[in-house]
């Protein structure tokens, strides 16, 4: 398997998918030693007392001399500096919770490892190598998924990351942090013990540049865009199947309606309808009908909306990926001798209120997907299609997952209070406004899983409603796209299983269902998950 070369550059959405979840190997990209070395080289100079001051003392520079947060205006004398890096990351080890998914874990590791080699954070090419050297092996840290506020960055998360790659031999292993190797959940000794990687001492301002950026938030946010953009697609194929099964009304559709508001999620979700569709003898088939429910003629103003939010969205996370986010920053080439500069890059702003966005455009996708799953099920509603769409005798329908559909929705719903609009001061009030950033991803993370399986429900619906259409008239032929989800739906299903059952395995089909589809319609136009 070829390596990723990082270089706090040109890392994408798709990429970081691969490392969190399929292990693509990572390695350090030579061409950013250059700037990491720069960077170091001032850093060292100030830790040294090199650079002076007018009344010829030290220079003071945050977080390499001097305290922290509302602590800054002490000055540290040079003998303790390395313990104020290790202090550092010992008194912000201090989150709660349940550990961040696996995958999670793995790409906060990657991003924070993009960040440093941009070459802004003054330290070390090896702390970057000994992140990537726990990706490649295996080594993924256990940290806990509640205690940030997202400013300065995602300090707790990413000190528990730093407790396992940088603490010394004498720690106890409670000071070791934890990891997972293998299918073992391993304190950080054994773990990088079997992983045969070496801990790596901290130098100066290295504690600050583990912990000083959002990090987890973008984790979150970022594998829960992944999703999303797919579910977009997902949420298409079904709503075109649910259409098809209620013999809709395409005219809805039409290219010259969608000019005339040309929003393009619009105009892209309208067009993905009109070729999943194509060829569908069901559709416009009801004498005299001219309009359709909103749940099935506004589909493209709807999932329009979320896919022009997910644009949106797309360009913030693709910022975060290859920004540098730490404090101080070191900027080499401005003409100051100072080279640190104390501003806000760690604050989690950007990505939390995307990640709010990302949540509420995703959960109107849900929504709507719900509405057509209770006209599939209601007798008065869907065309003479069974009551339940029960084929197997009275009892037997689908009435259940309408129900658990529904409460999904709502889930989502009592999770919509956006998470950005709170601040709560911190830090003697240094940290006087928080973007709470990491709570509004990793919601959003839980409403894409929630409305995964919402879509999930709507497509076995929708296949046995197509199952019935076929039933009453074999010559029935489906629309292309129809017809490629619905072939492999059929083969999963068994009338006779309990609702549970019939859906437990969807998720795991949606990428053949993806695949399948596009190969059936290539003209569909999918979300760009690559800049």
């Amino acid at each position: 398997m070829p390596k990723l070369k990082i270089n706090g550059h040109d890392l994408s959405l798709a990429q970081l998918a691969q490392v969190a979840r399929k292990g693509l190997p990572v390695s350090l990209d030579p061409a950013a030693l250059g700037e990491m070395n720069r960077s170091l080289a001032w850093v060292s100079q100030a830790a040294s007392g090199t650079l002076r001051d007018a009344q010829n003392r030290p220079q003071a520079v945050y977080g390499i001399n001097t305290g922290f947060g509302s602590l800054a205006h002490l000055r540290i004398p040079q003998k303790d500096l390395l313990k104020l890096q290790r202090n550092l990351i010992r008194s912000h080890a201090a989150g709660v919770g349940e550990p961040a998914p696996r995958d999670v874990a793995r790409a906060m590791v990657l991003l924070r490892a993009n960040a440093l080699a941009k070459g802004a954070s003054g330290c070390r090419p090896e702390l970057v190598e000994r992140l990537l050297a726990l990706l490649n092996a295996g080594c993924d840290p256990i940290v806990p998924s509640q205690g940030s506020c997202g400013s300065s960055g995602d300090l707790a998360p990413l000190a528990h990351l730093g407790l396992l790659l940088c603490h010394l031999p004498e720690d106890p292993d409670r000071e070791t942090g934890e990891a997972w190797f293998g299918a073992e959940r391993l304190s950080g000794r054994e773990a990088l013990a079997k992983a045969k990687i070496e801990t790596l001492p901290l130098g100066p301002k290295e504690g600050l540049a583990l912990t000083n950026g959002a990090q987890l938030t973008t984790a979150f946010a970022a594998l829960a865009l992944y999703d999303a953009q797919r579910l977009i697609r997902l949420s298409e194929i079904a709503a075109a199947m649910s259409i098809e099964a209620l013999r809709g009304v395409t005219r809805a559709f039409h290219p010259a309606v969608h000019a005339m508001r040309p929003y393009p999620g619009a105009i892209h979700c309208a067009a993905n309808l009109r070729h999943l569709l194509a060829g569908s003898t069901l559709t416009d088939t009801i004498d005299g009908k001219v309009q359709d429910a909103y749940s099935l003629r506004c589909t493209p103003q709807i999932i329009g909306s979320a896919r022009d939010a997910l644009t949106h969205v797309q360009a913030q996370i693709q910022v975060e990926l290859n920004a540098a986010t730490d404090n101080p920053v070191i900027c080499m080439d401005v003409p100051e001798d100072i080279k640190a500069f104390s501003a806000g890059l760690f604050h989690g702003e950007p990505v939390g209120m995307a990640s709010d966005y990302l949540r509420m455009a995703i959960s109107e996708v849900a929504s709507l997907s719900e509405r057509r799953l209770y006209r599939l099920l209601s007798a008065t509603l869907s065309v003479d299609l069974p009551s339940s769409l029960a084929t197997n005798g009275p009892g037997l329908g689908l009435m259940g997952l309408q129900t658990t559909a529904a409460a999904l929705v709502s889930e989502n719903k009592s999770l919509g209070w956006n998470a950005s609009l709170d601040s709560i001061p911190t830090c003697e009030d240094q940290e006087d406004h928080v973007a709470m950033s990491t709570t509004a991803a990793r919601r959003a993370a839980e409403v894409v899983q929630n409305v995964t399986w919402v879509i999930c429900i709507e497509l076995v619906a929708a296949a046995r409603a197509l199952s019935c259409r076929i039933k009453d008239d074999p010559s029935i032929q489906l629309g292309c796209g129809s017809k490629a989800a619905f072939s492999i739906l059929s083969q999963h299903q068994n009338p006779q299983a309990v609702p549970a059952e019939l859906i437990e395995g969807i998720p795991a089909l949606i990428p053949e269902i993806l695949d399948a589809v596009s190969a059936a319609c290539p003209e569909l136009q999918d979300l760009d998950q690559t800049p």
